[in-house]
């Protein structure tokens, strides 16, 4: 339903008013009044979602607020956020001093018309997941800057995977004055689409309103509205309501037909029927539609059908060289006078999609393909021409040949604008039916797999690209194949060892890509197959590095970050020279993907190794970089690996909370997952929860031997053993050794053993097997001593003080491992060496148990509390009152973190300042800050501050 008009015959037939949304329309209005909120419209095609928008758009609630609207389309042009675009590009000065963000620069290729008035684009990253999100992060600093703004978003049942994503982003962050309003059609939505309502963050006013067809009386009263009178007959409306089944399109449609076929007469101010008995309606819409079109003159009809084909608005000069441009006004003038097309802002089209589908429906094929043809040639004169219709067009047309050509244009754009998804879409297309010559599908292959990597779509890749391989190509474009197949692989746990073979051809063809072979090379060079020697991987290694003087800083940087990972996990100390040389390649701060993915390599294998102070550098510079903020892939990585270290080094204030958003953001993500899944499972254990414990290590330490991550699995084999000993089931517990370390041998792989060694010799010695524990530490010191491995000598100290049941050994053991940094390791040393200094009647036992106590009691390591506490009862160590009940709990009080997050919070940082500066996540921030809000029973940063201005100091500036 739109605009009003009720007229003579050849006049539109539109509803005056609005009839039967009467509850819907004051949900939406509540919703909109009380922004940041999201309104939803579902309903089937025709039942009036536009109507109820427009009605609410012409509020008084909304006055002085913008109003954007965009659409979705369904023919998809190769330029992502489509709708968004078409919102914003009209907003022209209305930016102008607005204070825009740096950000807001990375829209700049989207939209044009606003360069003027936006900062300078920043410097372009060199993963486009990122460039994206940064994107994202511009559009909402500009509709930000534009509120309070209302986007109206139409009929995204047709939307495109990127502007979903925004949408999803957009949603997520609500600037505080922005209403969106979505409609779609509910059967041909998404369930992405379908969830928004239940998606939304808290803080977000949300109406959904799923609109039904009208009732009998709805139809009548509608009708009247159409028809200028003050009501029609119970007869009449049940009639109309039974052949338009309550869509109000079909209601309008069928009285424009009606009083066309001159079924109804005007007497006096009613409208009546001419024999009801004559008022045979069509059945829904199309017979109706159809009728309409047939009786519009040769011309105007052959231009109806030009607007069919389109489906999309178009100008004169397109409509004219699909028609001739012969009579063309007279013929448009005729179709929008008998309410078949309208025209809006210079174009021409159907006022609804379903009259368009009727009418193209009933084009024959040859005509239907004819008009295709001319469709492609008339859109090939625009400037810039549309691309992804264009295709669509020849591609109807059964030109084949110049859609292959077109697709492949199309693709090109919406890759160089961040849209890999499209671009996959329109790639695996042509490679599945096109009439391709060998190197043609070569080139395409090439480009399918970096989209695919790119957006995420391996599966789809990888149902097309094995097959290109067999084709006559040149070696170089052979090889990158075999490479990207090989990535794609990777990305879906594919098999390692059909990874390898083709990692092996690919370093063959691509001689002439030193950029190529040196990616392919390195990813040999890591150790993640099954039955390569460790030597083999080296070699890799090498000739990887030997090519860095050959290719671009970005590929360097990507080089050094896994040779310098592979160097570590072998402990070979080399890997500190490339560190430092990485670190002067990005002035220590990366800035781009490869950089900061290098900078995760090294520090992440570092972190596994006991190297925890570089390693905490590394994983911190990292995640501060604009790399990991702008892709979520990398963000999370650092995060899972921060996890880890920040475990490793007994720092657990907060740690079961980051861990368990992880777990649920990780899903995706099996090799990130596999760490985060250890530190649960340890974290489970350190907590009492024994049983749970050693299934989530069992489930972390299958993943990690399928997907070849060996270096993480003896700190889930190490809490494993513990677990398995405290509960009696020492076959278990060996078991578990004797496999983690007969598969570390077999990948020749040794350096991971010095944190297997002290629960490995605990096993043994406890099944009475020390002749096997005695052969382990003798092996682990052989094969280790001239190793870069720091944690070695605290892992020999340990295991011989366990078969020595020497506490003098244990206790160098615990400062070696404090000197290290690993805090937990440290204080299980101790208690092991006051255990045995206690049972020998050595007093030095006493402080180190009490010690050690302290130290559980401050990780809120309950399970080990516990066993320290039955400790000190069996030798008598009376202990000082200490807190009960496990964890540490500050009750009205901060925490020593919540502490921190609220002195930076009191400074004006934000939430990404303070994740910075702490090295959290901005979720944990949040999660503390909202418990900082909780306990002082404030709701604003402004009184945060003013608390701190005010404090006594006793909680560090705040009131007790």
């Amino acid at each position: 339903m739109g605009a009003a008009s009720a007229g003579g015959t050849g006049r539109r037939v539109v509803a005056p008013a609005l009839v039967g949304r009467v509850g819907e329309l004051a949900a939406l209005t509540a919703a909109v009044s009380a922004p940041p909120s999201v309104v939803t419209v579902a309903g089937e095609a025709g039942v009036g979602k536009t109507r109820l928008v427009s009605e609410l758009l012409g509020l008084p609630e909304l006055t002085g607020r913008r109003v954007l609207v965009g659409r979705c389309h369904p023919i998809r042009e190769a330029f992502p956020l489509g709708p968004i675009v078409e919102a914003l590009a009209g907003v022209g000065d209305q930016v102008h001093g607005l204070g825009l963000s740096e950000v807001a620069g990375a829209v700049r290729p989207l939209l044009p018309e606003l360069a003027p008035w936006l900062p300078p684009a920043p410097e372009p990253l060199d993963d486009r997941a990122s460039q994206r999100h940064r994107v994202f992060r511009g559009l909402v600093d500009v509709l930000g800057a534009l509120s309070p703004v209302v986007l109206v978003m139409e009929d995204l049942h047709w939307v495109d995977e990127q502007t979903s994503d925004f949408l999803a982003y957009l949603l997520a962050v609500s600037p505080p004055g922005l209403t969106a309003v979505v409609t779609y059609r509910g059967e041909q939505a998404g369930p992405h689409l379908r969830a928004v309502p239940a998606t939304l963050p808290a803080g977000i006013t949300r109406a959904h309103v799923a609109l039904a067809p009208l009732s009998e009386a709805e139809t009548g009263a509608l009708a009247a509205g159409i028809l200028g009178t003050e009501g029609v007959s119970q007869q009449f409306a049940r009639h109309l309501w039974e052949r338009t089944s309550g869509l109000p399109f079909a209601v309008e449609e069928v009285l424009a037909l009606v009083r066309e076929r001159g079924l109804l007469v005007q007497r006096g101010d009613r409208w009546a029927r001419r024999a009801l008995d004559r008022l045979e309606v069509p059945r829904g819409i199309r017979e109706s539609t159809l009728e309409r079109v047939l009786r519009l003159s040769t011309g105007a009809r052959r231009t109806a059908e030009a607007a069919a084909v389109l489906q999309a608005p178009v100008g004169l000069p397109v409509l004219a060289a699909m028609t001739g441009g012969e009579g063309l006004v007279e013929a448009l003038e005729e179709a929008i006078g008998h309410g078949v097309l309208v025209e809006t802002d210079g174009a021409f089209g159907f006022r609804h999609a379903l009259a368009a589908q009727a009418v193209y429906e009933s084009l024959s094929t040859p005509r239907r393909t004819a008009l295709h043809g001319r469709a492609a040639r008339a859109l090939e004169a625009l400037s810039p021409p549309p691309l992804g219709r264009i295709a669509h067009h020849q591609r109807q047309a059964d030109e084949l040949a110049p859609w292959a050509v077109t697709a492949e244009a199309a693709a090109d754009q919406a890759v160089q604008l961040a849209d890999d998804a499209e671009a996959v879409r329109l790639l695996a297309d042509v490679l599945r039916h096109a009439p391709l010559d060998a190197r043609q599908r070569g080139r395409i292959a090439v480009k399918l797999g970096w989209a695919a990597i790119h957006a995420l779509r391996a599966e789809e890749a990888l149902e097309l690209l094995p097959a290109a391989i067999g084709e006559d190509l040149p070696p170089a474009v052979r090889g990158e194949i075999r490479l990207l197949v090989s990535l794609l692989l990777n990305e879906t746990g594919g098999d390692p060892q059909t990874e390898r073979r083709l990692l092996v051809d690919a370093a063959a063809d691509l001689d002439d890509r030193p950029d190529l072979q040196a990616l392919t090379m390195v990813a040999l060079g890591v150790p993640s197959t099954p039955g390569v020697p460790i030597a083999e991987h080296l070699m890799w290694t090498a000739r990887a590095l030997a090519l860095t003087t050959e290719v671009d800083r970005l590929v360097e940087a990507h080089v050094l970050g896994k040779a310098g990972m592979v160097l570590v996990s072998v402990g070979d100390p080399s890997w500190r020279d490339l560190a430092d040389r990485l670190q002067g390649l990005t002035a220590g701060t990366p800035r781009q993907r490869r950089e900061a993915n290098a900078y995760l390599s090294i520090g992440w294998e570092a972190c596994l190794a006991g190297h925890l102070d570089i390693a905490g550098s590394l994983l911190a510079a990292g995640l501060r970089s604009a790399a990991a903020q702008e892709n979520r892939r990398l963000e999370l990585g650092f995060r899972s690996a921060q996890v880890f270290l920040a475990f490793c080094r007994g720092q657990w204030d907060g740690l079961a909370q980051e861990v368990a958003l992880l777990v649920e953001q990780l899903s995706d993500y099996p090799r990130f997952r596999i760490d985060v899944d250890v530190v649960a499972g340890c974290l489970a254990l350190a907590h009492g929860e024994v049983d749970q414990a050693r299934q989530r290590l069992a489930d972390a330490s299958q993943l990690a031997e399928r997907l070849g991550d060996l270096p993480v699995l003896p700190v889930a084999v190490d809490a494993a053993t513990r677990a398995a000993l405290s509960q009696g089931d020492v076959e278990a517990a060996v078991a578990g050794v004797r496999r983690c370390r007969s598969l570390l041998t077999a990948k020749d792989t040794p350096v991971p053993l010095a944190r297997l060694l002290p629960a490995a010799v605990e096993a043994l010695v406890a099944a009475g097997e020390r002749d096997e524990a005695d052969d382990l530490v003798r092996l682990v010191a052989e094969e280790l001593c001239d190793r870069d491995v720091p944690l070695l000598p605290a892992a020999l100290h340990y295991a011989r003080g366990i078969l020595a049941a020497d506490g003098d050994a244990l206790l160098l053991a615990a400062e070696e491992y404090r000197r290290v940094g690993a805090g937990h390791e440290a204080v299980r040393a101790r208690e092991r060496a006051a255990g045995l200094l206690l049972h020998a009647g050595d007093e030095r036992g006493t402080p180190l148990l009490r010690d050690a106590v302290r130290a559980y009691e401050a990780l809120g390591a309950t399970w080990d509390l516990n066993r320290a506490l039955g400790l000190a009862r069996r030798y008598g160590v009376g202990l000082p009152a200490r807190h009960r009940g496990g964890r540490r709990g500050y009750g009205a009080a901060l925490s020593p973190r919540e502490q921190q997050v609220a002195e930076l919070a009191a400074t004006g940082r934000t939430n990404k300042e303070i994740a910075e500066a702490l090295v959290l996540s901005a979720t944990t921030v949040e999660k503390h800050l909202g418990a900082v809000m909780r306990k002082l029973s404030i709701r604003s940063r402004t009184e945060l501050a003013r608390l701190m201005a005010i404090g006594t100091g006793k909680d560090g500036g705040f009131p007790s």
